[in-house]
């Protein structure tokens, strides 16, 4: 059912019958309830007037318009007969649904003209929607109406509209004179927290308000004007403009981004965000979205800058912001999809970006980082890589798997490496995977029992426009099978053989212009031995009764050989093995707690803490043949927390050399905490990245985020935000700080109207 102010004729059709029988009636009628087919009219009195020819009801009119539904059946009582004449009348009873009210203390129907005047308390309500005025005509041949400080409320969406004069221009169209609208749910009498005021709107057939000279309202109190303005009216995706959003800062100047939502399709909407920024010229900006099915959806986002600051001249712009561009056209291309395609699952993803100061610099509106990082993955489940690296990866895949245990993976991948660093042939950049194939399998040697036989079979070509290319053919089958010691160890061993081989394309690379193949032979065995040790434990704290230990002790061992050790090309971790002939010796323990909370049991997550160490055999002559010591534990303090800590130590001399700390902390009132540190003496790391959002009381919102690089005691990004809350609105200040650029924003956030309105202004 289409939602209006009133259905199509709803008057005109249904209340013919009522009128006729009251034509007639006797002249007047005191306390009359009258059931004419569809429709119930109940007045305190009826007046039928001849000249001019007319009805008139007065004192609490009712009237009702209703429809059958299905009929109920009524049982009848063993023994008991109806009285003569129910039987029938019981029979042939069907129950009704009332579709339509119409109340006001007078109602005056002219015959000759077709129209309905209502005065005094004059409610309708029509499904999901309800017209409340003084007074009001109704034009049954064309089904408009004409209100005097009428409100309609669209329950639909909770949108509240009132204005001096409210008029039903057609089917599914209003106009309104000196009137407001509030996409809010608010109390008789209330002031709304905050309206659109317009001294004139149109409400389409498609489902928009347009309004003219229309001023943002806060409390009754105009914060902003525009000359006009288009709102969405109901609640299916439509075409329209969106909030826009203004900032301000000095270093940018004055900013303005009006987006405009296009809804292409059912599937597909388009949506454009054409930005002003004074000192740097206009940005466009797009978003395409579809949506197929919960498997099948993707989303793509691009921003284009023809940047104004990036020019020798403007050296205050580039030392304060330690930019080291120099092209002025700035970009940034991203998106993500994901599609089956018959038996085969796919993945997408797009990043492409013009140049490392992007990524780090816009970082407000539609087009920052943070924007379309919490975007894609909140969609997704996957990101972008960090916007420090200036290698942006670009991936397809295709994965189709059979039952009988093998799969295919296909992959393309494309390197974009947003520095400016001029490459050469034998300082080449990261190697292009056109195209990457892997069929891999695991298959039992004998049905059901023995060993099982796997594989891995790869052929990548990697290409590079300067620098040492080639393709690469690699096969590792293996063989696994449990060992059955004893009924207390867990036991297995596999071993299989690699082969990699290379066809090498120099492309102008020194060390490899005589070279046109070279191949790597090795062997690897793997085996573990491990048992479970498990107890549980009867404590007494609180609402914690019982925890449990799970121990288990293992001992492992690896083994590769390398019987031609030869020079390869370096093109991913494959590349890079060695050989290897270490023991290694471990302790994994986990704890569980159980009990009973708010009169339910629970058995959860408690800790766990890991550790290892290695001993390498081939260097048994030498005075280190013990490995680094791995260490990692990790707590859940509450359900949704944990904490974990992980270490590497070494026991020559040199001590810690990697400390990392994970915490995330998620509430279901919508609390969140996260802090993760990293320590890495080899890669010469030391920095600290956290944010918490934290709700207060009395409506109020707290939140902050810090990233710090603690070797060089430079702040990365800080971001401070304090939002108040209310039910259908609130307003957020926050502080943004970015490569010396410091900028606040003021933001309105409105129940069911697009994005946010915000206003941004800063400075240096």
């Amino acid at each position: 059912m289409k939602h209006s102010m009133f259905p199509r004729s709803w008057l005109s059709l249904l209340i013919a019958p009522v009128l006729i029988s009251l034509w007639s009636s006797p002249a007047a009628v005191a306390a009359v309830a009258i059931n004419a087919k569809q429709w119930d009219i109940s007045a305190d009195k009826m007046i039928r007037e001849e000249n001019p020819p007319r009805l008139v009801a007065e004192g609490n009119v009712v009237m009702e318009r209703k429809e059958p539904v299905a009929a109920a059946h009524v049982a009848e009582k063993p023994g008991k007969q109806p009285p003569s004449g129910e039987g029938k009348d019981q029979a042939d009873a069907v129950p009704m649904k009332t579709m339509t009210t119409v109340r006001a203390d007078r109602v005056t129907y002219d015959i000759s003209q077709g129209t309905l005047d209502a005065t005094g308390h004059l409610v309708i309500t029509v499904g999901g929607d309800e017209l409340a005025a003084d007074s009001g005509t109704i034009d049954l041949e064309q089904s408009t109406g004409r209100f005097k400080n009428a409100t309609v409320i669209r329950r639909e969406k909770d949108l509240h509209f009132e204005g001096r004069v409210i008029e039903k221009t057609g089917e599914l169209t209003y106009h309104i004179e000196d009137g407001w609208v509030v996409t809010c749910k608010l109390q008789p009498g209330e002031v709304p927290p905050w309206s659109f005021a317009a001294a004139d709107t149109e409400l389409t057939d498609g489902g928009y308000a347009f309004l003219k000279h229309a001023t943002f309202r806060i409390k009754d109190v105009p914060i902003l004007y525009t000359p006009v303005m288009l709102l969405p009216a109901k609640r299916k995706r439509q075409t329209g403009l969106l909030f826009p959003s203004m900032f301000y800062s000095d270093r940018d100047g004055f900013s303005l981004e009006t987006p405009l939502f296009i809804n292409l399709s059912p599937s597909t909407d388009l949506t454009l965000y054409p930005r002003y920024i004074s000192e740097r010229g206009f940005m466009g900006g797009a978003e395409f979205r579809y949506v197929y099915d919960e498997e099948s959806m993707g989303m793509f986002m691009g921003h284009y800058l023809d940047d104004a600051l990036s020019d020798p001249s403007e050296v205050d712009y580039y030392r304060d912001g330690d930019y080291t561009h120099t092209n002025a056209e700035r970009y940034w291309l991203r998106g993500k999809a994901n599609q089956d395609i018959g038996p085969w699952t796919t993945r997408l993803d797009l990043d492409i970006a013009s140049d490392i100061d992007y990524l780090r610099e816009f970082d407000s509106g539609s087009t920052s980082f943070t924007y379309s990082q919490e975007r894609f993955l909140d969609v997704f489940g996957r990101g972008f890589t960090d916007k420090s690296n200036r290698y942006r990866e670009n991936t397809f895949a295709g994965l189709r798997s059979w039952d009988n245990g093998t799969s295919l993976l296909a992959e393309m991948a494309a390197i974009n490496d947003v520095s400016e660093q001029i490459y050469t042939a034998d300082d080449p950049s990261q190697p292009w995977k056109l195209p990457s194939l892997t069929y891999a399998g695991v298959l039992p040697v004998w049905a059901g029992k023995g060993p099982d036989f796997s594989w891995d079979a790869n052929y990548t070509n990697f290409w590079r426009d300067e620098g040492v290319g080639g393709q690469r053919f690699d096969l590792m089958p293996t063989l696994t099978t449990n060992i059955p010691l004893n009924p207390y160890l867990e036991s297995y061993v596999s071993g299989g053989v690699r082969n990699t081989s290379y066809l090498i394309q120099d492309n102008g690379a020194s060390d490899w212009q005589e070279t046109d193949s070279r191949n790597r032979f090795l062997y690897n065995l793997n085996t573990e031995v491990a048992t479970t040790l498990m107890r549980d434990f009867s404590v007494d704290l609180g609402d914690v009764n019982g925890w449990s230990h799970t121990l288990r002790p293992f001992v492992a061992y690896g083994y590769t050989d390398i019987p031609d050790e030869k020079i390869l090309p370096q093109f991913d971790p494959i590349d890079e093995l060695e050989e290897q002939n270490t023991f290694y010796f471990g302790v994994n323990n986990f704890f569980n707690i159980a009990g009973e909370r708010n009169g339910r049991p629970f058995d959860r997550e408690y800790a766990y803490f890991k550790i290892k160490q290695g001993y390498d055999m081939r260097s048994v002559e030498s005075d280190t043949p013990l490995t680094p010591v791995e260490a990692e534990t990790g707590w859940y303090p509450l359900e949704r927390t944990l904490i974990k800590y992980t270490t590497k130590f070494d026991v020559y001399g040199e001590g810690a050399y990697y400390h990392s700390i994970d915490s995330d902390y998620f509430s279901t009132s919508g609390d969140r905490i996260s802090l993760d540190y990293r320590y890495d003496e080899i890669k010469d790391i030391n920095s600290i990245r956290g944010s918490f959002w934290y709700l207060l009381p009395y409506n109020l919102a707290a939140g902050y985020a810090l990233e710090r690089t603690i070797e060089n005691n430079e702040t990365i990004e800080e971001v401070i935000r304090l939002r108040y809350i209310q039910p259908c609105w609130s307003v957020e200040l926050s502080s943004h700080d970015e490569s010396g650029e410091q900028t606040f924003m003021l933001t309105f956030r409105l129940a069911n109207i697009g994005n946010p309105l915000g206003f941004d202004f800063g400075g240096n």
